[in-house]
C-alpha cells in the first residue's frame, strides 16, 4: 500500500502541474481577447505585439502569437539548451490556441483605465498559475533569457527593455495615453505575480537585541506560540556581548510580539522587517 502512494502521488504532482499550465494559459488569452485586445493595451510580451500588428494590418493575434513563440522556442532551445521540456512547449502552443478560440468573444469593458487594471490582474493570475506549473508562456521571456545569456546584462533589465520598446511602440503607434495604460497594466500584473506566488498573507521578522534574553525568549513561547532562533553578537561601540533573538510572526501577530518586548524590556533595540514567504513548522508547508 505504501509503496503504491509513493508512486501515487509523484504522478498527481505531475498532473497538476500540467493543468497549471492549462488553466494558466487559458486565464491569459482569455483576459487577452476581451479586456486588453478591445482597449488596445500593448503591456509587453508577444500579446503586446500581436495587439500591436493587429491594430496596424489587422492580423490575427493567435497567428501572431504562434509565429513568434514558435521560433522563440526553438532559439530558446538552441541558444539556451534543453531545459525547457514539454511544459514550457505546451505553454507556449496552447495559449495562442485558446486565443484563437475565443476570438469572437465579446469585450468585457471598452474603458481604458478598466481594462489596464483588470486586464494586469488577470494577466498576473494566469501567469501566477502557469509558474506554480514551474513553466512559462515563453515568448519574449526567452528572448530575455538569450540576450541576458549573451550580453551579460541581468535577466531583469533584459525583460524591462524588451518590454518596455514594446509599451513605447504601443504609445507611438496607438497614443501617450495608450502606452501609459500599458504601463500601469505591466505593473499590476508584476504585484499580482507575487500574490499568487506567495499569498495574501504576510509574515514579519524581528531582530530582538536585548539584555533579558530569557525572559523575552520565554515570554514568545509562550504568550504568542512562536519559536525563537538565537544568535550571538557583539556591540561594536562597547563589544559587550549581547545575544540577537529572532522570531518570525504572521502579521496579525506582530503588534501583540511589539508590546511583549516593551513590556519584558523596554529598553530592547528592535529590528523589523517583512517577510515575503516563511516555510516551515506554523507557516506554509508548500
Amino acid at each position: 500500500m505504501k509503496r503504491n502512494e509513493v508512486d501515487y502521488h509523484p504522478s498527481v504532482g505531475i498532473i497538476l502541474e500540467y493543468l497549471y499550465i492549462l488553466l494558466g494559459s487559458a486565464v491569459i488569452a482569455i483576459v487577452f481577447n476581451v479586456v486588453l485586445l478591445p482597449n488596445k493595451i500593448a503591456s509587453g510580451g508577444v500579446s503586446g505585439i500581436s495587439t500591436i500588428l493587429y491594430a496596424v494590418f489587422n492580423w490575427q493575434p493567435a497567428y501572431v502569437q504562434w509565429c513568434f513563440n514558435i521560433p522563440l522556442f526553438i532559439a530558446g532551445v538552441i541558444f539556451l539548451g534543453k531545459k525547457f521540456g514539454a511544459k514550457t512547449l505546451i505553454g507556449t502552443l496552447f495559449l495562442p490556441f485558446v486565443v484563437y478560440l475565443t476570438r469572437d468573444w465579446q469585450p468585457a469593458t471598452h474603458e481604458p483605465l478598466l481594462g489596464a487594471l483588470f486586464g494586469g490582474v488577470g494577466v498576473g493570475i494566469g501567469l501566477g498559475i502557469v509558474f506554480r506549473g514551474k513553466a512559462s508562456t515563453g515568448g519574449t521571456d526567452l528572448a530575455a533569457q538569450i540576450v541576458h545569456k549573451y550580453t551579460g546584462l541581468s535577466l531583469g533589465m533584459c525583460v524591462a527593455v524588451i518590454d518596455g520598446l514594446i509599451v513605447v511602440t504601443s504609445a507611438i503607434v496607438f497614443s501617450l495615453e495608450s502606452g501609459m495604460y500599458a504601463l500601469l497594466s505591466l505593473y499590476v500584473t508584476s504585484k499580482t505575480i507575487d500574490i499568487i506566488q506567495v499569498g495574501f498573507s504576510r509574515s514579519k521578522t524581528a531582530l530582538i537585541i536585548t539584555n533579558h534574553e530569557q525572559k523575552v525568549r520565554r515570554g514568545i513561547f509562550e504568550e504568542i506560540d512562536r519559536g525563537v532562533t538565537t544568535f550571538p553578537g557583539k556591540g561594536g561601540f562597547t563589544d559587550d556581548e549581547r545575544p540577537v533573538l529572532m522570531c518570525v510572526v504572521h502579521q496579525r501577530e506582530f503588534t501583540k510580539l511589539k508590546q511583549l518586548v516593551r513590556r519584558l524590556d523596554p529598553s530592547a533595540f528592535v529590528i523589523v522587517m517583512d517577510a515575503s514567504e516563511v516555510l516551515g513548522e506554523g507557516f506554509s508547508r508548500a
